[in-house]
């Protein structure tokens, strides 16, 4: 069992049009940031397609917001999926090509992923809740 195995690494759901989104994202973001670069398309390679009117509501998109908990902290933080242009920390909008974002995406409720801090450790972060966002 090599320590892959110990990771969990649920399914990923997304739209076609998600997909290639996410995929041009990574190529364009592999100078700046690397490590989500690489992590994104880790995590579209292992992604079940599916038209977009298929996805259901209940998976993390671009646009959805997101209630979401991190193991080991207090609460849940809420949070909407954005383009990186449109980011914006105060007000909740996290892009995509943040490490949250990356590994937020493609989940559905209840789902639950070991994730990579800017530091290196990992941290388990649970989908509670996803409401569609405007357009998508």
């Amino acid at each position: 069992m090599t320590h892959h195995d110990a990771i969990q690494r649920p399914p990923l759901l997304m739209s076609m049009e998600g997909h290639l989104q996410l995929v041009a994202l990574a190529d364009a973001a592999a100078r700046r940031s690397p490590l989500v670069a690489s992590l994104l398309h880790e995590e579209a390679d292992r992604t079940e397609l599916v038209p977009a009117e298929d996805l259901p509501a209940t998976t993390v998109a671009l646009g959805s917001r997101v209630e979401f908990q991190e193991a080991g902290t207090e609460g849940t933080r809420r949070v909407q999926l954005v383009l990186p242009g449109e980011a914006d920390i105060a007000a909740g909008r996290v892009s995509v090509l943040s490490l949250v974002g990356a590994g937020l995406i493609g989940l559905s409720q209840g789902q639950s992923i070991d994730w990579p801090t800017q530091d290196g450790r990992m941290r388990r972060l649970t989908v509670v809740r996803v409401e569609p966002g405007l357009g998508g």
